[in-house]
């Protein structure tokens, strides 16, 4: 029933400015401009000055052994994120806030991309200092999900009582465990197992990461084992998938191949299918069907993904430079499929819901 009440303060006092200033003094905060900050709410600069402060036990060197395991291993993490990790995310009532706004269900090729592009942008090095583009996008978030909270209530079409508040401390929380917790998890089962300390890497970031988006206290997962019983527990409270997440997770999965890069109708479908294969291996065939998954045979699936994994590795060991040469494709790759702006990143608020718009980021 809770929402972010510094972001949701924030964002309340900015509604009575137009776009341009919302923009303006929302881009004064995340960028320093303590002169301009000056001249913006009270609430605003308050939000502004807690995000600023780091919290007593952060240690950026943890993050280094994730941030290479990342970056070596980009292909499949990124794979169990989204075809493992978001689908299973989605399939709880939080479908319900991003149905609302159509972005995923309207525009999920932009909106992957942008995944992407914050999934990037922490796991370079100083991605997540106070000057890095990880830091700005993941402060970025929770003034956004504020902005949609505020829509959605306007909006009349929201029952709090039945479905709680929309996008809800909970549900940011849950989502930030599971994107370390059950991205690993999913990831060995994809054929790569990531050992100590790239686990504890991982949670210390996904941690930092939780904080600026707003999550703190009993809701803030302590390790690894924690973040994976938050998420379990918080599955088993869930009700099953409704139309909503049948339709943001089936969108997900037809978005890939475009982000990919696969140009022809014919070949997109025939990556559609192997993707949702893929899928339906990672979050078991009881969840596939109540997402209306076509039904397919899962066997040996992930087994073959895990094989040719083996195979290339062993080519790595034996052929010098492979193995660098592998990094740097998978950097570019990670690049290709994240959205980029020319004029840099974008501070604007989502303007209504049900927009299908790319006035956010």
């Amino acid at each position: 029933m809770i929402g972010d009440p510094a972001a949701d303060a924030a964002v309340d006092s900015l509604a009575p400015f137009d776009s341009e200033k919302r923009h303006l003094l929302i881009q004064a905060g995340i960028e320093q401009r303590t002169d301009e900050l000056r001249r913006a709410p009270a609430s605003l600069r308050d939000f502004f000055e807690e995000i600023d402060a780091p919290p007593a036990c952060l240690d950026p060197d943890a993050f280094q052994p994730a941030i290479r395991a990342y970056h070596q291993n980009s292909d499949l993490l990124i794979g169990a994120h989204v075809l493992g990790v978001i689908v299973e995310g989605f399939s709880t009532l939080i479908s319900k806030s991003f149905f609302m706004t159509g972005r995923l269900t309207d525009n999920g090729v932009r909106r992957l991309q942008q995944n992407n592009r914050h999934l990037m942008e922490i796991t370079l090095p100083d991605g997540l200092a106070r000057e890095g583009d990880g830091w700005k996008l993941s402060v970025l978030i929770p003034l956004v999900h504020a902005q949609v909270r505020r829509h959605i209530r306007e909006s009349g079409e929201w029952d709090e009582a039945v479905f709680g508040t929309p996008l809800s401390a909970a549900h940011v929380a849950i989502a930030s465990a599971a994107f370390v917790a059950v991205v690993v998890e999913k990831t060995r089962m994809l054929g790569e197992r990531l050992e100590e300390p790239e686990r504890s890497g991982y949670v210390a970031l996904w941690r930092y990461v939780a904080h600026l988006f707003g999550v703190s206290g009993l809701l803030l997962f302590r390790d690894y084992e924690h973040g994976l019983h938050l998420y379990r527990v918080t599955r088993a409270c869930e009700p099953e998938p409704d139309l909503e997440a049948i339709a943001i997770a089936n969108s997900l999965i037809n978005s890939a191949p475009v982000i990919i890069g696969v140009e022809t109708e014919a070949e997109r479908r025939r990556m559609a299918v192997e993707l949702y294969r893929i899928s339906r291996a990672l979050i078991g065939d009881e969840l596939a069907d109540r997402l209306r998954y076509p039904k397919q045979n899962t066997f040996g699936c992930l087994a073959s993904i895990a094989l040719r994994r083996r195979l290339r590795d062993l080519v790595g060991a034996v052929i010098p430079g492979s193995r660098a040469r592998r990094r740097l494709d998978n950097f570019a790759t990670l690049m290709q499929r994240s959205v980029y702006d020319r004029a840099g990143v974008n501070y604007r608020l989502p303007s209504r819901v049900s927009t299908g718009s790319d006035e956010t980021w």
